[in-house]
């Protein structure tokens, strides 16, 4: 008897739990609209890192800078069987999931592989390409390596976040791995002989090769799984509806042979097009528009910082009663904060974590922490210039009948204002080059667009010259007419 109700209570139990099993996964499909809502909204934002040929960068097309690759094609025809207009976001790699998983992006695709490790965090297509992975080394050096085992002792590059990065940490023994954000810096780092081989995939490193005299490509002979070696599209987990979708798109890619018959000849044409000329001056357009982002974020963030340090500095020199105390606490930690944390951290927490809240670009989100971050300094500034006014000045203001904020905003702070002058003059020039922060969003400034210009040109040394010059020139004007008006203030 004991026995026949364990076994219907045993019974029950795998009953309830499966009507339950199949309630939530009810419940969760009923819930899914990421189709619909990308339907509603008309576009398809698709993240990418452009730095990766033939895959994706970025190439003139009918004088415009434009996105391009065989993974953009693929985008787009996701994008055009949805019934939406495809919008191409470019970051660095190592950013692309967590934008996706913030909402910042709708798909990924970027030769990403969907490995064990990243299924757990966001659902991905069908495999769209199989390929493989080759190292680049300098072509002098084909003599020495033969594949990843030959470099003991030595050291071998790959893309932060990427799988040939992860791989080549497990299966080299004695051998340095050295990991970088962008493709075309390793490549120049390989080229300076700070590192002795690139793992790439095998399309990017022929592509590479091709363009390259200098370069050459071996085997790798990692020990790789299918999914290790195939492309997919990424998209936020629970993301069902949407991912069937793309599917059916990526199943109609795979059956005509679209990447090797359409795809990647089109990419084969846009790379022969940016080798053609690859002088400097050809993409004085790219350097302009880095120019006037970096502008942009500079002075937009020196503005909006003063005036927070304005606030931030009264409100630490704030004395008597609690809201008082209160205040001058809160400014005295919101400066402590930032100060001890680095930008780039603060901008990554702007972008990515305030996305979870609302959606923000990049542009303004850059402004947003750059501005937060020197507010701070000038905070500090400002109250080092106020504590620098003599007592007297404030002493005489008040026997003239005037108020406390009165004499603050006409006879303290144009004091102080006149004494911190050169250090908000080095502020505003700091900002100038600091600016370069947010390159790892995707804001198109100089380093961003210095990086595009590299990766599309195979040179790896012009571009960062260039910008070095363009950074002399931005700071070395701005000294000068700060000079000025100090000088200005001097003489009144």
């Amino acid at each position: 008897m004991k026995k026949r109700l364990v076994l219907f209570l045993a019974l029950m139990l795998t009953l309830v739990t499966g009507v339950s099993a199949l309630t939530t996964t009810t419940a969760s499909a009923a819930s899914d609209n990421s189709l619909a809502k990308v339907q509603k909204k008309g576009t398809l934002v698709m993240g990418t890192s452009p730095d990766y040929p033939p895959y994706e960068f970025q190439a003139t097309v009918h004088g415009k800078t434009k996105i391009v690759g065989m993974d953009v094609a693929v985008g787009q025809k996701i994008a055009k069987d949805l019934g939406v207009k495809l919008v191409v976001k470019s970051m660095s790699f190592d950013s692309l999931l967590v934008a996706l998983q913030t909402g910042k992006v709708d798909m990924v695709i970027s030769g990403m592989n969907p490995t064990p490790a990243r299924r757990k965090n966001v659902d991905f297509t069908h495999t769209y390409y199989q390929g493989g992975y080759s190292i680049v080394i300098n072509k002098s050096d084909k003599g020495i390596y033969k594949d990843k085992d030959s470099f003991v002792g030595k050291t071998i590059g790959a893309q932060t976040g990427s799988t040939m990065y992860n791989e080549s940490k497990k299966q080299t023994s004695g051998t340095t791995v050295k990991g970088m954000t962008s493709v075309s810096d390793l490549i120049l780092a390989l080229q300076s002989h700070k590192i002795q081989g690139v793992a790439m995939e095998k399309p990017s490193a022929q592509a590479y090769v091709a363009n390259n005299k200098e370069l050459a490509a071996i085997p790798s002979h990692f020990d790789l799984s299918a999914s290790d070696t195939s492309a997919s599209a990424a998209f936020a987990k629970g993301s069902t509806s949407l991912v069937k979708a793309a599917n059916k798109s990526v199943d109609q890619i795979k059956k005509q042979d679209l990447v090797n018959k359409d795809y990647l000849p089109a990419a084969g044409k846009y790379l022969k097009t940016n080798t053609v000329n690859t002088s400097m001056l050809h993409y004085w357009k790219a350097f302009l528009t880095g120019v006037e982002y970096t502008l942009i974020i500079t002075v937009c963030s020196v503005f909006f910082g003063f005036i927070l340090g304005v606030l931030l500095s009264l409100a630490r020199m704030a004395r008597g009663g609690v809201f008082k105390t209160a205040l001058r606490w809160l400014a005295t930690a919101y400066v402590e904060f930032i100060r001890g944390t680095p930008m780039m951290v603060q901008v990554m927490f702007v972008y990515f974590g305030l996305g979870l809240i609302v959606n923000l670009p990049a542009l303004t989100s850059g402004i947003i922490a750059i501005s937060l971050n020197s507010g701070a300094y000038i905070a500090e500034y400002i109250r080092g210039g106020i504590n620098s006014v003599d007592d007297g000045q404030t002493e005489a203001a008040r026997s003239l009948g005037m108020s406390s904020g009165a004499t603050m905003r006409y006879v303290v702070l144009p004091q102080a204002l006149k004494n911190i002058w050169p250090s908000l003059g080095n502020e505003f020039i700091t900002l100038i080059k600091d600016s370069s922060i947010v390159s790892i969003i995707g804001v198109s400034e100089l380093i961003f667009q210095s990086n595009i210009v590299r990766s599309d040109t195979y040179r790896g040394v012009a571009p960062i010259a260039v910008i070095m010059v363009i950074y002399f020139v931005l700071t070395f004007t701005a000294s000068r007419l700060l000079n000025y008006f100090e000088r200005r203030m001097q003489h009144d």
